[in-house]
This record gives C-alpha cells, structure tokens and sequence, in this order.
C-alpha cells in the first residue's frame, strides 16, 4: 500500500466533500457546511487562486485531503476515510500542509476539539496546545525548525 499525495484538482472536488461528510468525527452535512461557506463552488475558487488542498490517494483512490489557509498560515482541515485511518495518510497529509506553509511562515497554527483523537494526533506530531477557544476548541501551533526545511 503506497500512499500518493498530490495537489488537488477541481475534478477532485466531489471526492473532498464525500470524504468530509463520510467522518463521523466533527461530522458536517453538505448543507452545514455549506451555512459555514464552504460549497464545491468555494473550493474550485480557492484551487484556482494558489495551492492549498492535497489529496492522498491509494491505488488511485482518494482517501484523504487537507487544506490550507495561505493567508494566515492555518491547517484548515484534515480529513480521512474511516477505513483507511491509522494507515499513515493522515500523517502523509499533515506533512505535506505543513511543508507548503512552512515555505512562507516560521509559526503556523490549527484549531481542533479537546479531548478528539484528532486533538491527540496533533500533539504526536509535535504540534502545541497554546489557547482554548470558544465551543470547545483548542488553538496548536507548530514552529518551523531547520529540520522542517529539508
């Protein structure tokens, strides 16, 4: 099992959000998430302007997907199959954001729920708990570090 990650492309768009709907962790219908301004016309706008989502893929099919916020340096989420989790593409995904923010800043941040597993995935790779938000949501930061540009 080879675990591909690649930029996304405005034809991965259905895949992204049958991927985000299909978790049942921090769990958002297409018209929650459409409330919060996230549709698949959002997205193709954000994919056309700059970089900012990756998709894994296994065997040629889509798994997982992050994205990015580039203008303020923010994971803006980080999404795997039920089947495919513990196998490594999440892991896969973060370092790719990680590296494509790392280009333009020296600190980058997510917010994530306490007490989630995502919240523990988090901390294990080396992210730092720094503020509690509102609605139960904690603030991590990760400072690049020479090891970081390589």
């Amino acid at each position: 099992m080879s675990i591909q990650v690649r930029e996304a492309r405005e034809t991965d768009i259905g895949e992204i959000f049958a991927i985000r709907t299909s978790v049942a962790e921090n769990h958002l219908s297409l018209e929650q998430l459409a409330e919060m301004g996230i549709t698949p016309e959002t997205i193709a706008a954000e994919l056309a302007k700059e970089p900012c989502l990756w998709v894994a893929e296994i065997d040629g099919v889509p798994v997982g997907f992050s994205m990015v916020r580039n203008e303020t340096g923010c994971v803006f989420g980080l999404f795997v199959r039920a089947d495919h989790e513990g196998r490594g593409v999440g892991r896969s995904l973060l370092e790719r954001a990680e590296r494509h923010l790392f280009a333009t800043f020296d600190k980058i941040w997510l917010e994530t729920e306490i007490g989630s597993r995502a919240y523990a995935f988090y901390e294990r790779a080396g992210w730092l708990p720094v503020e509690k938000r509102d609605l139960g949501l904690m603030k991590f930061v990760k400072v690049r570090t020479v090891a970081s540009d390589l």
